[in-house]
């Protein structure tokens, strides 16, 4: 059979749907490139480009010492230490109690059921600043101020409605009757939850789990407010240190940030096929 030909009216709608693409990447892209080229730059040529006001994106001598130089000038190491502790800390936390949460709100029926997730809802609209004030005087009567733990705990904490709502989707969306058929073969609640539940929705879990950890590395506003020890601040807040009162230090600012990107790079590259599945099955049934 010959093939009919391709018309022109769906040829010029993919040609156009590859350029809004191609200019959605370019638009997104753009700005790392960007943070790239400045970290790249020496400290005398971005001056001298603010200065005339002709600053090229493109650095006119390379200098990929900018990236060794910030390990010496800033603790660095510790600051990305902190940062992957108090980020695997939260995640760990909030995802041994959502969901158990999650998994009661999909399976079980008991009173106040609409009640508590309207809650969940609720406790999403409040943003970490508008609660600082509160955060910090419970945060001095536990007396985990200037510490990696009450980052953790806090950082869980603002996390955990998005991880039991995530969660209750995907579970709901999986039939109940695969947990009823392990209950005739011997497994009682949990096991059939750890056995067959949590396997079936391995996608989702590691999709919920990637956004914990993201929103836990990207947080700062209580990171700021909590953590006098220079030793003991995150990456987010380490990075400050190149933000001086006379004079920014954009080369290594830029270099810091770049560093601070690529963790969260590296585990969107390794759950890439679970994501989108993971967010489907999150949002089958509310």
């Amino acid at each position: 059979m010959t093939k009919k030909p391709v018309s022109m009216k769906k040829t010029i709608l993919r040609l156009l749907l590859y350029f809004v693409v191609l200019d959605v990447c370019v638009i997104t892209l753009y700005p790392y490139f960007a943070m790239l080229c400045t970290a790249l730059k020496g400290r005398s040529e971005i001056f001298a480009s603010i200065a005339l006001g002709q600053s090229t994106i493109l650095p006119v001598t390379t200098l990929w010492s900018n990236f060794i130089d910030i390990w010496s000038r800033a603790p660095m190491a510790k600051y990305l230490t902190n940062s992957i502790l108090i980020a695997s800390g939260s995640t760990v936390i909030a995802m041994l109690c959502g969901i158990p949460a999650a998994y009661a709100l999909a399976r079980m029926k008991f009173k106040g059921q609409t009640a508590f997730l309207g809650f969940v809802i609720v406790s999403q609209m409040f943003a970490p600043v508008v609660l600082l004030v509160g955060i910090y005087q419970v945060m001095v009567k536990l007396g985990l101020t200037d510490s990696i733990l009450g980052l953790i705990f806090i950082n869980a904490a603002f996390n955990q409605a998005f991880t039991i709502w995530l969660l209750r989707g995907t579970f709901m969306g999986i039939s109940a009757d695969m947990e009823q058929a392990a209950t005739i073969d011997g497994c009682n609640r949990v096991q059939s939850m750890m056995k067959v539940l949590l396997p079936v929705a391995a996608p989702g879990i590691v999709t919920t789990l990637i956004f914990i950890f993201i929103n836990a590395w990207n947080e700062y506003t209580v990171a700021l407010c909590l953590i006098q020890t220079d030793t003991l601040k995150p990456l987010t807040v380490g990075i400050n240190t190149f933000n001086g009162y006379n004079i920014i230090e954009w080369q290594y600012l830029f270099a810091a940030s770049i560093f601070a990107i690529i963790p969260v790079v590296i585990l969107f590259m390794c759950i890439e096929k679970n994501l989108v599945s993971g967010l489907a099955s999150g949002g089958v049934k509310g």
